[in-house]
């Protein structure tokens, strides 16, 4: 026998897209509750995505900076940490993370339904647990339930020594050579992270180069530093088979390469967590990838359901996920508000050392025709970057050469992912969007900031 309970919003999933929308429909007094099929909240970003394979490059960079800073050559021998030891520090940062996000729905007063929610009809939802069902009657759903690793039907993934992004945080042992399949976002960082393990690494990209969505010229930067580092990078290659064996795994490639490791990384895309939701039965059909199709206020074709995060697809960012449910919320508060744009929504790509973006790169603006300059500001030349011992890596900016409008911001190097901030704030205000703010900025020395007023005058001058 099921419970009911009637609520102005459910939203499905605890993610940062739940999140934004549970938190913005409490803030305005709506009677919201959210459901979880995990035993705790966070989502896939807390559990298995975000926080702890950044907390994992956090530790496996620090340890790395420790074994080869000369100022302590003492200490190195005790450096042998391995990596399952280096896991349980991000084991750490979980726990702590769904501790805050649990108090949250607690302080805002939103019940957590624990279990698999299905839909029975277009405003029910029933939620199965092992401790019973109940059934939750809205006005509005807010489906955030992200996405995982795709398994390709051939691959048997039960093998140990086959991973995706999930298992690879469980694997219990140090390897000594990694072959990862896909030479997307998360491939090239797990292939940073496994790199400064001191793994022997063979990155296989099935495209002509890495990260093609990038400025082309951070994503050569890119891949000349891992190749620098001793990663093996293998473009323009298909899988044909994958054998695991008691003692390694052997990925067999169309073009007749072979390559033998420890362990394979499965990298190659990610399906949304939409099935067994009840959703074709409402006339909303996943794609191929399980994906969910929305107009830009996140509506499906069921208008009073909307789908917010990863089960959208691109550009499937913890960061871009918590506005989209925040605005999908906001749609329903204020049917007028203006469509959701993410177009200065910025990237972070946290290889080592990390890449972020904001804008226009400068292959969409030849393709434009619109006309553009670039100024530079290489790390190696920064006061900061020379105490720190983070050399690598540049800030380039790209500005309209009449307007002096700044059309996009990329950084490749140490905290780039907080660089950038910097260039999306000027984008973001129109009354202060030009190149000149920076050079007439006072800003703090030795800081990596100042790199915006080197590269400022940098593209200025070029126009001179």
């Amino acid at each position: 026998m099921s419970t009911e309970h009637r609520f102005d919003i459910v939203v499905i999933g605890s993610g940062p897209a739940g999140e934004g929308a549970a938190m913005n429909a409490a803030k305005h007094h709506k009677k919201v509750a959210v459901v979880e099929r995990y035993r705790e909240v966070g989502g896939g970003c807390t559990h298995w995505g975000t926080i702890p394979s950044k907390a994992l490059r956090y530790a496996v960079k620090t340890l790395h900076e420790v074994r080869n800073n000369p100022l302590l050559r003492d200490a190195r021998s005790a450096l042998n940490l391995t990596y399952p030891q280096i896991l349980a520090n991000a084991n750490d940062v979980i726990e702590t993370q769904v501790v805050a996000r649990r108090h949250f729905y607690d302080r805002n007063r939103v019940p957590v339904f624990g279990g698999q929610g299905r839909f029975i009809d277009a405003h029910t939802l029933e939620v199965h647990s092992p401790s019973g069902t109940s059934r939750l009657v809205a006005d509005y759903f807010v489906i955030a339930t992200g996405s995982r690793p795709y398994h390709p039907p051939e691959i048997d993934f039960s093998q140990p020594r086959i991973l995706d992004s999930d298992s690879v945080l469980r694997y219990p042992a140090q390897p000594f050579s990694v072959t990862i399949y896909g030479a997307g976002v998360i491939g090239c960082e797990y292939a940073s992270i496994f790199i400064n393990l001191g793994a022997k690494v063979t990155l296989v990209n099935t495209q002509d180069r890495l990260l093609s969505f990038l400025d082309e010229e951070i994503a050569e930067a890119l891949s000349y530093h891992m190749r620098e580092q001793g990663c093996v990078i293998r473009h323009n290659e298909q899988f044909a088979t994958l054998s695991a064996r008691e003692n390694d795994v052997v990925l067999e490639l169309k073009s007749g390469r072979r390559i033998k490791s420890d362990i394979l990384l499965w990298a190659n895309g990610r399906t949304g967590n939409s099935s067994d939701m009840g959703l074709e039965e409402l006339g909303i059909t996943p794609n191929s990838r399980g994906q969910l199709t929305v107009n830009q206020q996140y509506q499906t074709s069921v208008p009073h359901i909307y789908a917010v995060g990863d089960i959208t697809g691109p550009p499937a960012l913890a960061s871009a996920a918590y506005v989209q449910g925040a605005h999908a919320v906001q749609h329903i508060l204020t049917p007028s508000v203006e469509p959701h744009s993410l177009e200065l929504t910025p990237s972070g790509i946290y290889t080592i050392p990390e890449i972020s973006s904001v804008g226009k790169g400068e292959q969409e603006l030849q393709a434009a025709k619109v006309p553009y300059e670039v100024g530079h500001c290489a790390f190696k030349n920064l006061a900061r970057a020379q105490m720190t011992g983070e050399n690598v890596g540049m800030l380039k900016i790209i500005f309209h050469t009449k307007t002096l409008k700044v059309l996009g911001v990329h950084c490749f190097g140490d905290g780039a992912s907080e660089i950038v901030h910097i260039g999306q704030t000027v984008m973001a205000n129109e009354a202060i969007n030009d190149i000149r703010y920076f050079t007439r900025s006072t800003f703090n020395y030795p800081t990596m900031a100042e790199a915006y007023r080197r590269a400022a005058f940098n593209g200025l001058n070029r126009m001179s």
